[in-house]
């Protein structure tokens, strides 16, 4: 990043948008007017099109754009916008080798215009430039230059000539080349923004942005996640929690369930998360799903994020419980997201998040389950860093966050993919374990940062009409094992729920 020292405060005359969603967010604004830039990247990560959306967002300003191009036909710029759904009217197209029919054998020498004759190519980009006015240009591209220029002196020379003359008439410029171009250029330029493409075994290419230099401004650097699809390129910018302060209440909330409550040390807080641990089948959804209904009947406003349930047997499943969110999606105040992870990066799943947070409201989020989000992920130490911003980011934006991690094994020895524990501020634990010839759920609280929860064993059941949690299992020894030992006085548990004088209660 630039030297807080050169930094000075930019008005908005200094700046001018990219027209690319994300990347101004990344640059503090924009780029600095009639400056030169570099946009770097090897083929198909997307440089074309970016420079195309540059020009696109100028004209859509009432500005004079111009393209020129050494490396594509006017008709080939003209399909690649089709394909975007774009016209380019209004947008100047300039091909240089189809009007020039320049020969790479052919002698090129550029120098300062006020001492001798350009060569022919830089002649004819000052001659349009003249002729147009323009605010905002893309060059497409510096390889062909490269080849033209003959040697490295030469190439240098007539950078630093176009450079002078593109200042000298207030053109905003993007360079792009092909990712060949050396560090003597890089120092040219004002800023370079790099585009990166790694293929997986899996699923869509994850594309990558960085910005390696921006003169005078303090961007956000690291790698920024985006796409390049029908309507451009969007990039994502990594989350930095700490930007994203909000003011909340911190008064517990009702999850729908006493016993579910008094297990919580009185319910759900806002600006926490819980995970929910447990192996397949348990009943971890069917708690997020009574938890999240609790909020939407006070009023919140929710996101549920499933990564390996179909949403129609999710709804379906919640309604043979009786509890049904079909209304709450009428309203929208409840907003399923389906997720493919092989096909979202981690940085584009953020950014969905912080949208539906900060554009839809949504004060209660639900993540199920985090499995799948693992599998996709190249390596643990990649999602345990995005998961501590991602959740760092949701407390301070004051969201109650329900984490669901399913866990290998049934009884006895239950692991999970990876420790998530430290991250969360609430652990609900659930196990399944056998008494009187039956397999049963067995439900605790092993972690909680802001209440003072119980340390007690209960029992879940799952009944038509919802969920219910029974009183401690006192009688019970070695229950999270899954084979527990039976050592009181009276019966064994019967029917789900224990017959030691008190019978759970339903869900409200």
């Amino acid at each position: 990043m630039a030297d807080l020292h050169t930094m000075t405060a930019l008005s908005p005359r200094d700046t001018i948008p990219v027209g690319v969603p994300g990347l101004d967010e990344i640059l503090a604004g924009g780029l600095t007017r009639a400056r030169l830039y570099l946009l770097e990247g090897t083929p198909g990560t997307g440089k074309t099109t970016l420079g195309l959306q540059f020009l696109l967002e100028g004209v859509a300003r009432g500005e004079k754009a111009l393209y020129v191009t050494l490396s594509e036909s006017a008709d080939e710029l003209r399909a690649s916008a089709a394909s975007h759904g774009w016209s380019l009217d209004g947008l100047e197209l300039y091909e240089l080798v189809n009007e020039m029919g320049l020969d790479p054998d052919s002698e090129q020498s550029v120098l300062h215009p006020s001492e001798v004759e350009l060569g022919e190519t830089v002649r004819e980009v000052i001659a349009r430039i003249d002729d147009l006015r323009p605010d905002r240009v893309v060059f497409d591209s510096l390889s062909e230059l490269r080849l033209l220029a003959q040697n490295p002196l030469r190439y240098r020379r007539q950078i630093l000539a176009l450079k002078q003359m593109f200042a000298a008439r207030g053109c905003t410029v993007i360079m792009l080349d092909d990712g060949t171009a050396d560090a003597q250029l890089h120092s040219i330029a004002h800023g370079v923004i790099v585009l990166e493409q790694s293929r997986r075994g899996f699923g869509a290419a994850r594309r990558r942005l960085h910005v390696l230099k921006m003169r005078g401004v303090k961007f956000h650097g690291g790698m920024h996640d985006f796409t390049l699809d029908t309507g451009g390129v969007e990039v994502f910018p990594s989350l930095v929690a700490d930007d994203h302060g909000a003011v909340f209440s911190m008064v517990p909330a009702s999850t729908g369930s006493r016993e579910l409550d008094a297990l919580l040390g009185g319910g759900l807080v806002p600006a926490t998360n819980t995970l929910l641990l447990g192996p397949s089948g348990v009943g971890k959804t069917t708690t997020a799903i009574r938890c999240m209904l609790e909020a939407l009947e006070r009023g919140q406003r929710a996101s549920y994020f499933l990564f390996d349930e179909g949403r129609q047997t999710m709804l379906a499943r919640a309604r043979s419980l009786g509890m049904s969110l079909d209304t709450h999606l009428a309203s929208g105040a409840l907003i399923i997201d389906e997720i493919e992870p092989a096909e979202f990066s981690p940085g584009e799943f953020a950014c969905r998040v912080r949208r539906t947070v900060e554009n839809g409201g949504a004060s209660f989020v639900v993540f199920d389950s985090l499995n799948a989000y693992i599998h996709a992920m190249p390596g643990e130490e990649f999602l345990v860093l995005q998961m501590h911003e991602l959740l760092n980011y949701l407390n301070q934006k004051g969201v109650t966050t329900l984490l669901v991690l399913g866990q290998h094994g049934v009884v006895g020895d239950v692991r999970s993919d990876i420790d998530l524990s430290y991250l969360s501020d609430g652990i609900l634990l659930f196990r399944y374990f056998e008494a009187k010839g039956e397999v049963r759920t067995a439900l605790s609280v092993l972690k909680s940062r802001v209440n003072a929860h119980e340390r007690t064993i209960r029992e879940l059941t799952l009944t038509p009409i919802g969920l219910k949690v029974g009183d401690a299992l006192t009688d019970f020894l070695g229950v999270l094992s899954g084979v527990p030992t039976y050592g009181g006085d009276g019966a064994l548990i019967a029917g789900g729920a224990t017959v030691q004088g008190a019978n759970p209660s339903e869900t409200r």
